[in-house]
């Protein structure tokens, strides 16, 4: 028997702050915000822009009035200039209907070739020159003396190749009937939007604590709903956004029923498997009590301490199966990982087993790669494994008889980049048609007076499946056995290798 030596052993545990509880999020207010903040940010650009429109709608009819003016008074200037040589005055019928706003000031010039003033306000800035089509109303915003002004200017065109005597003609009038009038379509526009905007807002509220109502309802129907209720949630109440979640929740509960079936079965068997020893431990001590009242022989107290003895090392044992199954089934152990050597784990426990397996006078050993010779890099929860491979020793050292053999292997696989570890036995092996069942807890191979709890196999299951190993099941020796001995059995776990 080839043992390994102890080696220091060093376990990681990542720990980090915890993490800050993140702010819980409404789900209506969050669909409210989304709707709203568009609407309140687009009020704002829709008053803007209303603004320029009204604006522009303001100005057109004022626009054609003062163009009409422009050449009103271009008529006017033209034909006193050919009737009446010298300084041009304007009619008085012009000059009158110049003066006729009772709300703006109007202005006019009068320009010759050249751009030499003729008659009217030389306030007027004048036109740049050469722009706009001759005979076309030009409009421009400009200013006279810091208030500003809206200038129209006509341009007169030569007759027969002779420069006009008025060359351009301008009128310009202050903008306040233009400012009231965009005033008020604004105020036609918006004061009704003061109205308007709550009412929507209220609307989108009503509509949006209608439209997730149904979400309450399925709220108060799960919060009634009794802690042992698991049965399925009806998914035809609930909207179709959210029948998926629903869909997710049934499979939870479905999952959790499972579990909570299966913990129940293993709990009432567990109290059924510690009722016999511990009627045992008080039957044997009722009879040892009994025995010294009576003044009974010091024999008969020895084997009720014997009796009582072996009782509460079956109970331990349960109870140390239980805890170990527990362990095995724990979630948050198995998410923390680190690499093993599976070789000094199996060798390990090899030492640990050699006084039992000397007082049955079995023979256990081990085969494979020395301690200190390199194997393939496997990752997982060691402790789990080592519990893996006591259980699979202590099974074969339960089941084969004095001066049988009990070997524990391991051999790397270079083909199935897996690392394989068997233990085997000469014993009475497992029958073909319980091969599968040995796995389930508190199975027990019927035909055994063997004392054991039945949990070591599905422990070791356990474990196999949270390290993704694979596990076989077959007769040692096959064909004709000698007399006086059995198939035996052999467990094959194949562990895979870790991603270098």
């Amino acid at each position: 028997m080839k043992s390994a030596p102890s080696e220091p052993r060093s376990a990681a545990s990542p720990s980090g702050d915890a993490a800050a509880p993140r702010e819980q999020r409404s789900l209506f207010g969050e669909i409210l915000d989304w709707m709203l903040a568009p609407l309140l940010l687009l009020w704002p650009m829709s008053v803007a822009l209303t603004w320029l429109v009204a604006q522009n709608i303001a100005a057109r009819p004022y626009d054609r009035d003062l163009g009409q003016l422009t050449r009103m008074v271009a008529r006017q200037m033209t034909i006193e200039a050919a009737n009446h040589p010298g300084p041009l005055r304007l009619p008085e019928s012009a000059a009158a209907l110049l003066r006729s706003d009772d709300v703006d000031r109007i202005y006019f010039q009068v320009l010759g070739p050249g751009g030499r003033l003729l008659a009217g306000d030389p306030e007027i800035p004048q036109p740049e020159a050469e722009t706009g089509s001759s005979g076309d109303v030009q409009f421009r915003d400009d200013a006279i003396q810091n208030e500003s002004v809206r200038v129209a200017s006509l341009r007169l065109s030569p007759v027969d190749g002779e420069l006009p005597a008025v060359a351009v003609v301008q009128v310009a009038e202050t903008l306040d009937k233009r400012s009231r009038l965009a005033t008020e379509i604004i105020k036609g526009v918006i004061l009704p939007q003061f109205v308007i905007l709550p009412l929507a807002v209220l609307l989108v509220w009503f509509a949006l604590a209608r439209g997730i109502a149904p979400l309450s309802q399925l709220q108060q129907r799960i919060r009634r709903r009794e802690s042992h209720d698991l049965s399925p949630i009806d998914e035809h109440d609930a909207p179709e956004e959210v029948a998926p979640l629903v869909r997710s929740i049934n499979d939870l509960l479905a999952r959790l029923d499972q579990s909570m079936g299966s913990q129940k079965h293993f709990l009432a068997d567990a109290a059924h498997q510690l009722k016999t020893p511990l009627a045992g431990l008080r039957t044997q001590a009722e009879l040892a009590q009994r025995e010294i009242d009576a003044g009974g022989d010091s024999k008969s107290v020895k084997r009720s301490l014997q009796q009582i003895s072996l009782s509460s090392q079956r109970a331990a044992h349960m109870v140390n199966q239980l805890l170990s199954m527990a362990r095995a089934e724990d979630e948050e152990q198995a998410r923390r990982q680190q690499e093993f050597n599976i070789v000094r784990l199996a060798t390990e426990t090899v030492q640990d087993f050699v006084p039992r397996a000397m007082d049955k006078h079995i023979d256990l050993g081990y085969e494979g790669p020395e301690p200190g010779v390199p194997v393939p890099r496997l990752v997982g929860q060691p402790l789990l494994v080592r519990e893996l491979i006591r259980n699979l020793v202590d099974n074969a050292l339960q089941y084969t008889p004095e001066h049988g053999t009990v070997t524990v292997r391991v051999m790397p696989d270079p083909f199935g980049q897996v690392v394989v570890l068997q233990v085997e036995d000469n014993g009475p092996g497992i029958p073909e048609a319980e091969r599968e069942l040995v796995f389930q807890p508190f199975y027990r191979t019927l035909g055994t007076d063997v004392d054991g709890s039945g949990l070591g196999l599905a422990i070791v299951k356990e474990i196999a499946d949270k390290h993704r190993a694979q596990m076989l099941v077959e007769p040692t020796r096959s064909g004709p056995l000698p007399p006086g001995t059995g198939p035996g059995v052999r467990f094959t776990v194949r562990f895979p290798r870790a991603a270098p």
